[in-house]
């Protein structure tokens, strides 16, 4: 507010001019500009008001892979909520197609690396029956057959991108991507409540995604060749966490088998969202690293990566 014009005591003027001059010099509050402009369009809001996504529930996202930066747009719904997109007509590659013995149709056996052979024999000598249900050998009750179900059936929160038929749509531009949202082309995200509003209000300045929502797989590949000690938590537990995303959305099952709980993948980020953590967690987060094989972590991230970025239809 502008400072309003002191009384002058030995002023000649009337006491009420000054006064009126006084109310005259304050500038009243600016108001936010709603003004059509000459298109006859409402001025865009400005980047730092998110009123727009948290309407919507969706979010602005941008995604680095090797071949070019672009954005898209996520949402999280039940689900309940949400068709899965349609991959009808896509073959999806076996990854672990020549690992597997021609006589084991139920198993799945892939040799990683020789520096995990102890601890995988650990881990198979501590894991439940339970969970080993494609084992010939493990007989599993039907009740707790029955309990699994009732806990699938259950809806869960799950990540819905700017796709169409099992490919990621990805924007060179947030006039690209605005262009396209206003166009009315089919996609998996028009499905989802809060889309109709989105439309309406979505701006370019307004595709401005948060830290958190910036992913750069390009550089993971890279980073885990560089070795333990110039691997990067954050890089890689966020490159995770849209990997897993992506594979969910797009119905990429060899992205969900290398990173589902259990795996060597899924390890690592264990282990790096330890160290993150610190404390006596971080300790042991970092001694677990150290059992982690580079060139295994950075072949399987090459393989998750080049999935995904064969699955990325690019929208200039």
């Amino acid at each position: 507010m502008a400072r309003q014009s002191p009384h002058r005591p030995d002023s000649d003027e009337p006491a009420e001019l000054d006064e009126t001059r006084a109310l005259d010099d304050t500038v009243a509050p600016a108001e936010p500009d709603d003004t059509p402009d000459a298109d006859g369009e409402t001025a865009p809001a400005s980047p730092d008001d998110r009123s727009l996504w948290a309407d919507a529930q969706i979010d602005p996202v941008e995604i680095a892979l090797p071949v070019g930066v672009g954005f898209t747009l996520r949402a999280y719904r039940l689900s309940t909520e949400v068709t899965p997109t349609e991959i009808e007509g896509r073959e999806e590659e076996d990854l672990f197609a020549k690992s597997r013995p021609a006589e084991e149709d139920d198993e799945t056996v892939v040799i990683l690396d020789e520096e995990f052979a102890d601890d995988l024999e650990d881990d198979e000598d501590d894991e439940k029956p339970s969970r080993r249900r494609g084992d010939r050998d493990t007989l599993v009750d039907d009740d707790a057959e029955d309990e699994d179900e009732e806990i699938e059936a259950e809806p869960e929160e799950v990540p819905v991108f700017l796709s169409h038929r099992g490919r990621l749509l990805l924007f060179k531009s947030p006039e690209s991507l605005v262009s396209f949202v206003r166009s009315g082309a089919p996609n998996d995200l028009a499905q989802v409540d809060g889309w109709d509003g989105l439309v309406e209000r979505l701006e370019p300045a307004d595709v401005a995604p948060l830290d958190e929502d910036s992913y750069e797989l390009d550089l993971v590949v890279e980073n885990l060749r560089g070795g333990h000690d110039a691997w990067d938590p954050k890089l890689l537990v966020e490159a995770g966490e849209v990997a897993r995303d992506l594979g969910y959305a797009l119905r990429l099952p060899s992205v969900q088998d290398m990173l589902s709980p259990g795996s060597s993948l899924d390890d690592l980020d264990d282990a790096l969202r330890s160290t993150i953590n610190g404390g006596i967690g971080g300790f042991m987060g970092r001694r677990r690293l150290k059992k982690i094989g580079a060139q295994t972590a950075s072949l399987g991230w090459r393989t998750i990566i080049g999935k995904i970025s064969a699955a990325v239809d690019w929208r200039d």
